[in-house]
């Protein structure tokens, strides 16, 4: 079947759900000019001294503090990217109440700027920021200003709001995307390997139809789609 015919396929699925949840990963924000991390030209294929599971791990940030936010600042702080078409065909959708939910793995709120509501980023956000000393909260642009070593006031260090490696993810909303996936009779994934665990054995929730859009083939899924297209995450705005 070409692609054409499954996204004509796929619309007519997302016509029928009475509750279809997007489940997506960094290929979805890769058209936004934000690198992926295990294709070709992403973060793992760049040469630093660490690989990057390391520099971004919770122990990492305490006891190399400098050399975290170099990478941070340098890889994946990006102030002036912008939503793409798939930002904007999903809150398109969502708005039309077609997509109930947005799950995403990114940290960068794009799904947020383009105005999606209901979003649970079961990886954190890049957007903010607290102090690890006395839980001050900062906006991204504040961390910005503090760079290169963002410090809080008291002294403290400043930690972003996303989920390192050896850290728990974020229970609100793990509770909340777990509750969308159990209740959905669609859930349309892009834009991920679905190797990233434990976000993704959360699709094994779902009773419903699953379809996978991805510019490779999805090897390893924890879930057989019912549907699968091999293209760029920008065919989701054929849905609108």
């Amino acid at each position: 079947m070409e692609n054409a015919s499954k996204i004509d396929r796929l619309k007519t699925l997302l016509e029928c759900a009475e509750h279809a949840v997007f489940f997506g990963g960094a290929g979805v924000s890769v058209p936004s000019g934000i690198p992926d991390f295990r294709s070709p030209d992403g973060l793992a294929g760049r040469k630093y001294k660490y690989p990057f599971e390391v520099i971004l791990s919770h122990d990492f940030f305490f006891e190399h503090t400098t050399e975290f936010w170099d990478y941070f600042f340098k890889e994946l702080d990006k102030p002036g990217v912008r939503p793409n078409a798939a930002h904007t065909a999903l809150a398109e959708l969502e708005k039309r109440g077609r997509i109930k939910a947005v799950i995403t793995q990114n940290i960068d709120g794009l799904h947020q700027v383009a105005g999606s509501r209901n979003v649970y980023e079961l990886h954190g956000t890049a957007s903010r920021g607290h102090c690890v000393r006395c839980g001050a909260e900062y906006s991204a642009e504040d961390i910005r200003a503090r760079a290169p070593f963002p410090k809080c006031d008291c002294g403290g260090l400043i930690k972003p709001d996303v989920v390192l490696y050896g850290e728990q993810l974020p229970a609100a909303a793990v509770e909340g995307a777990c509750a969308e996936l159990c209740a959905s009779d669609l859930v349309i994934v892009a834009g991920t390997s679905l190797s990233v665990y434990p976000a993704a054995g959360f699709l094994r929730l779902t009773r419903g139809r699953i379809a996978v859009l991805n510019k490779t083939e999805t090897a390893g899924s924890p879930v057989e789609p019912f549907l699968s297209i091999t293209g760029d995450v920008r065919l989701l705005a054929e849905l609108v």
